[in-house]
């Protein structure tokens, strides 16, 4: 089994806590670990093309990537809490 990254990890978190019906879900179909690996590989993707759209944009390096992170995070890792 692939090892998560600290994505993955920050997701498992995240869903556990705030998303415990999805993540019971997901366990009990044997999907959960697939879906952070998933999760993990689009965040990666994501950022670093955003980032890289970003230092042709003109921000340093060290901007781009925080500024990357800020709007991708929410897209596959932290996902908003169940009602």
């Amino acid at each position: 089994m692939e090892t998560l990254t600290q994505y993955g990890r920050m997701a498992e978190r995240h869903w556990r806590e705030f998303l415990p019906k999805m993540v019971a879900e997901l366990e009990a179909t044997g999907r959960l670990h697939s879906q952070l690996l998933k999760a993990e590989e689009q965040t990666d993707e994501d950022l670093d093309s955003l980032r890289r759209h970003l230092i042709q944009q003109g921000l340093t390096a060290q901007q781009a990537h925080d500024r990357a992170w800020e709007m991708v995070r929410e897209r596959y890792l932290f996902l908003p809490p169940e009602k």
